[in-house]
């Protein structure tokens, strides 16, 4: 059987869950936003005491768990400089030379938000020796975050109400264009709105699962422990992640992969060998690949935890992972494909 991912829903959502700002720790507003999104499809919610969401369909044979991580990388306010900028630190596997020039939005704690852009103390070309302009960023150094707003000292920024361990999330920018989707932190939310489809397309009789199957939306993956807290009748994890795209990778943007090994160890057997057989048989266009050296998904927590499980991964190819990322709409459809018929079989 084919399955067939409703496009314009896909979109339309993937864009929805991308304006909402979640970096790590951030998860109030998107663990809002999707509690009320699935229990509006007729799943039963469950949220984590630190913050994530879980519902659950289907019965009977080994649960499955499937994730996609709902946090992304972002920055946070380090220490307020005496001209009213302000140094940032990474959470996250954020690099300066990715984000420089972006626009930003700094999350107070009262709730309220300002814009800014990270810049670099000496940004014009017309006043700055060559040398300088051809440092690599860096947020310890010379790459800061200017306010948009008139201020000129840290009195001035702290009757804004901002302060230090200020959530700082970067724009963005999405954009659909001849197949390609475009953005910031396709890496993850790109698949967590391909997990909403999935429920659509249970709720609608389309995909109808052959087990108990829980989805997990966690908020930390990008440090480490989204993973770590999971059912205890689990016996398959099934990570939907980004593949990324680079030297001596076979991931390509149209296709889904199916991850045989990352930074920590390889990814068990014979449950990939059930997802690649999986793929065939929706004719999914799928491709195995490895990822080192800096790669791990949240099913790694999970065995880190102490879980006895399986665990796998697949995932569209994706460009520039945590950067300004870039995958084709056929590799969602791909990985769409996939993961219904494997939930299916």
């Amino acid at each position: 059987m084919s399955y067939e991912l409703n496009e314009p829903r896909y979109l339309e959502e993937l864009e929805k869950e991308l304006s909402i700002d979640s970096v790590t720790g951030q998860y109030h507003e998107l663990q809002a936003y999707l509690t009320e999104k699935i229990e509006s499809l007729g799943f039963p919610v469950r949220t984590l005491h630190k913050g994530g969401i879980l519902t659950e369909t289907g019965s009977g044979g080994d649960p499955l768990l499937i994730t996609a991580h709902g946090d992304t990388i972002g920055l946070m306010v380090r220490h307020i400089n005496d001209d009213g900028t302000l140094k940032v630190c990474k959470v996250g596997g954020i690099y300066a030379f990715h984000a420089e020039r972006e626009n930003v939005r700094i999350h107070t704690r009262s709730g309220k938000v300002f814009t800014g852009c990270i810049q670099r103390k000496n940004a014009s070309v017309h006043v700055t020796e060559d040398e300088l302009m051809k440092e690599v960023a860096n947020f310890d150094t010379n790459s800061f975050v200017v306010v948009d707003e008139d201020v000129n000292s840290p009195e001035d920024v702290r009757r804004l109400g901002i302060e230090i361990g200020d959530y700082v999330a970067v724009e963005p920018r999405f954009t659909y264009s001849g197949g390609y989707i475009k953005s910031r932190f396709i890496d993850d939310k790109a698949l967590v709105a391909l997990l909403t489809e999935l429920l659509h397309d249970i709720k609608d009789g389309k995909v109808k699962p052959n087990r108990k199957i829980y989805l997990y939306i966690p908020f930390y993956e990008e440090i480490g422990h989204g993973g770590a807290v999971i059912p205890e009748d689990v016996k398959d994890f099934l990570a939907v992640d980004i593949a990324c795209i680079g030297p001596e990778q076979t991931s390509s943007e149209r296709k889904v992969s199916v991850f045989r090994k990352d930074s920590r160890f390889p990814y068990h057997p014979d449950m990939s060998r059930e997802l690649e057989e999986a793929g065939k048989a929706a004719g999914a266009d799928c491709v195995p690949d490895i990822f080192t050296p800096h790669y791990g998904t949240d099913a790694d927590a999970a065995l880190l935890a102490g879980f006895d499980i399986r665990h796998a991964a697949i995932g569209p190819g994706v460009r520039a992972s945590h950067g300004y990322e870039r995958t084709h709409i056929d590799g969602i459809r791909n990985t769409y494909k996939l993961l219904a018929q494997y939930i299916s079989e």
